[in-house]
């Protein structure tokens, strides 16, 4: 095993064993130099899993990478030599998003604030919501305004895409939802509507339990959950347990649905026949934001962003196909514990759940110095990143909830964040009008991304990892780009 490695007869050796996240060991134990590199462990371990393709691998010893050599991660850590020294080996996404760079496009249009973007699962499509009560579809190959949705008639509070990127859901402060065609900018059936106050969050059945993209969750200031029939264009079942506004909901991948609220609590519903399966009790203060550890392959549902391509395409195939896909992704993202959820309060603090299981928190995480304004997992489950009105973004163990980094640039409050799709990047929209680019392993500012006159409101990264778009209080929409993904097996 060590051919090739220093022949120097002084280096120190160590015996080491390959074991995977959940501990497994690979192989048996062998002995390397202490100066071994990444670069070598990588070729022994794909060596032993036998791969027909080999893996970019990150390795781990006691929660530290392996950057540079063993022995330098070693470091003010105490190892016994005479032990077997575990490795961890975490396979990384066999694509990378490049960072973006400062060519930007600045879309004017909307002649209020923009309060929402989000592409479509491909990247095909950007819709934007705005004060000025319309939604926009935006032109990605010429980055002009294609279609101007008119039918609301107060501000568009949220937006939100079906996982087959085939319609898109908006919702206002008027608390009517409508459901808009991203090819020709037209309403598709009737408003759906029933609430008695705003929307605050929409989300739609995910793609493997149901690829006709039937079914659609509105959470809503009145303290309801609503679940719609977008088909019949009638509203299928009401949930109500919650007090008070109701400001996030998800629809899990294992048939749950989770609520988060200003009365403190989460609440697990079964989606089949809405019946509350348990309430998740902890929060001192309003629950702003929630996360599925899962969100990003429900989102892309059976896209694969390792296959994108330079302009986007829909997913093509038959609703079984699609279907097929879209669980094959899920099943590998989920592994084999049920989702996880993350969730961000006013109260300054995260707690981190396994809510198909449990209703005690699995860690209570602290350290922010003001309320959470947003939290997500990062695509591949590993990072959970938290945006705060102090100033900070928070990077957290995906798993354990152990706290990793702080994120510190940003001058004013942090309002939203959005994952590259291979994990190895995080942009974030602020108040003090910049956008800023992260390093999410190297734990430092990529890159720094001025161009706003006033707050960023709303950031978006594009699933096929081409472009970030940002709206904000200055009512423009700025796209900035990337080269796309390529094979990180090239660098």
């Amino acid at each position: 095993m060590a051919a090739g490695m220093s022949p120097d007869e002084d280096v120190q050796r160590l015996l080491i064993q390959f074991r995977d996240e959940a501990g497994e060991a690979l192989g048996s134990p062998f002995d390397v130099p202490v100066t071994v590199t990444p670069d070598k462990l990588q070729l022994v371990c794909n060596a032993l899993l036998r791969k027909d393709e080999p893996v970019p691998l990150a390795f781990f010893v006691h929660d530290a990478e392996i950057i540079a050599s063993l022995e330098k991660t070693l470091v003010g850590q105490s190892v016994e030599t005479e032990k077997v020294l575990d490795i961890i080996y975490q396979p990384q996404a066999v694509f990378r998003v490049r960072a973006v760079t400062r060519c930007t496009s600045s879309l004017e249009g909307h002649t209020e604030a923009v309060i929402s973007v989000a592409f479509s699962p491909t990247g095909k499509y950007l819709a934007s919501g705005s004060g000025d009560t319309t939604v926009r579809f935006w032109d990605l190959s010429t980055e002009t305004p294609q279609f101007t949705a008119k039918g609301h008639r107060h501000w568009v509070l949220s937006i939100a895409w079906s996982p087959d990127g085939k319609k898109l859901a908006s919702g206002c402060k008027n608390s009517q939802i409508f459901l808009w065609d991203p090819a020709t900018g037209s309403q598709i059936g009737r408003v759906l509507s029933g609430h008695s106050k705003w929307i605050t969050c929409l989300c739609w059945e995910p793609l493997h339990i149901n690829p006709e993209c039937r079914y659609l969750a509105s959470a809503s200031k009145d303290g309801s959950i609503r679940i719609w029939d977008t088909l019949m264009g009638r509203c299928d079942k009401i949930l109500t347990s919650h007090t008070q506004s109701v400001t996030c909901v998800k629809w899990g991948g294992d048939g749950l649905i989770y609520s988060s609220s200003q009365d403190r609590t989460i609440k697990v519903w079964r989606s089949q026949d809405g019946v509350l399966c348990r309430t998740l009790q902890g929060h001192a203060h309003w629950v702003n934001t929630m996360a599925l550890s899962t969100d990003y392959v429900l989102r892309t549902g059976a896209f694969e962003p390792a296959e994108a391509t330079i302009n986007p395409q829909d997913v093509r195939g038959s609703l079984a196909e699609l279907k097929d896909k879209a669980r094959q992704r899920y099943d590998q993202v989920r592994g084999q514990e049920p989702e996880r959820l993350v969730s961000g309060s006013d109260d300054f603090t995260l707690f981190l759940w396994r809510p198909a299981e449990d209703k005690k928190p699995l860690e209570r995480m602290t350290g922010h110095q003001a309320l959470i304004n947003q939290v997500l997992f990062s695509p591949d489950t590993r990072i959970i990143a938290s945006a705060s009105f102090d100033k900070s973004i928070k990077l957290w163990d995906g798993r354990t909830g152990k706290y990793l980094t702080s994120l510190r640039g940003h001058v004013s409050a942090v309002y939203q964040i959005a994952w590259s799709a291979d994990s190895r990047l995080l942009v974030s929209g602020s108040s003090d009008s910049t956008l800023k680019v992260w390093d999410a392993k190297m734990k430092k500012l990529a890159i720094d991304l001025p161009g706003h006159a006033d707050e960023v409101y709303a950031t978006d990264w594009s699933p096929d990892g081409q472009r970030v778009a940002s709206g904000g209080k200055d009512k423009c929409l700025r796209i900035e780009h990337s080269t796309g993904p390529h094979s990180s097996l090239e660098t």
